[in-house]
């Protein structure tokens, strides 16, 4: 029984696989057409099938058929060469193959995965989809540990000038009566690293008042209209606080 098998493989490596075309490189190819050998073509883009007029041996195994590429478009006088020794032509239209689909299929497949991480956002994240317009700002309430003007150093002339806003926020009532009126802001000027957040927040402890504060690259989002949906819902947050301070 095994050598019955052994015997098999032996022959069928001879012979070659039946049905199993021959790799034959493009010149291999012209000679057997100048024999008179090849019996029909078809060609598959620059990929080539064709059957020989009879069983050639290749490397040691008999073929019918073969398989090979050209180097380039299939030019008038290969098709003329091939017409004069009685070859049957044909061309075929490759198969697509899984890139070619992958890459016609990408644009939906992205479009469809943005609508689930849409939809997934929103089930599973507290419709944080919605909250892309929410202002980010940071609230210091009046119960936290307050900053006052004892913690920021120098800039005597600068607490001098806030003095009368202060006053505002600890009692606005007095200033309304007597038909004062607020700054719509204060504009606080000055490198990096000299004091400007922490002395609005001293202004804010030492009124007593809730104090946002919010850095201008919070305001910056890859989707058109977010920045400005997150001023209005800052202000928003202002007037829910006011008397307070947004910074």
């Amino acid at each position: 029984m095994l050598s019955a098998v052994v015997f098999l493989l032996l022959m069928q490596s001879v012979r070659g696989e039946e049905g199993a075309p021959a790799r034959v490189t493009y010149s291999q190819f012209i000679e057997y057409l100048d024999q008179g050998l090849v019996h029909r073509v078809t060609f598959l883009d620059r990929a080539m099938e064709g059957e020989f007029t009879q069983p050639i041996t290749i490397e040691g195994g008999e073929f019918v058929k073969f398989e090979s590429m050209t180097p380039g478009d299939v030019t008038d006088g290969l098709l003329s060469e091939l017409a004069n020794q009685n070859v049957i032509v044909d061309a075929e239209q490759p198969e697509a193959g899984w890139g070619t689909f992958l890459l016609g299929a990408l644009p939906w497949l992205l479009f469809i995965a943005f609508w689930i991480w849409i939809f997934r956002t929103m089930q599973g994240g507290g419709n944080r989809a919605f909250q892309f317009g929410r202002s980010k700002a940071k609230l210091i309430s009046p119960d936290t540990p307050k900053v006052t003007f004892a913690d920021v150093a120098g800039a005597d002339e600068a607490k001098e000038e806030l003095s009368e806003i202060i006053e505002f926020l600890k009692d606005p009532a007095k200033f309304s009566r007597l038909g004062g009126r607020l700054p719509k802001g204060v504009l606080l000027v000055g490198p990096p690293g000299t004091g400007k957040t922490l002395l609005a927040r001293a202004v804010a402890g030492e009124a007593g008042r809730p104090f946002f504060q919010m850095s201008g690259s919070d305001f910056v989002e890859m989707f058109v209209g977010v920045g400005a949906s997150r001023v209005r819902d800052l202000f928003e947050q202002g007037q829910a606080h006011a008397p307070c301070i947004i910074f």
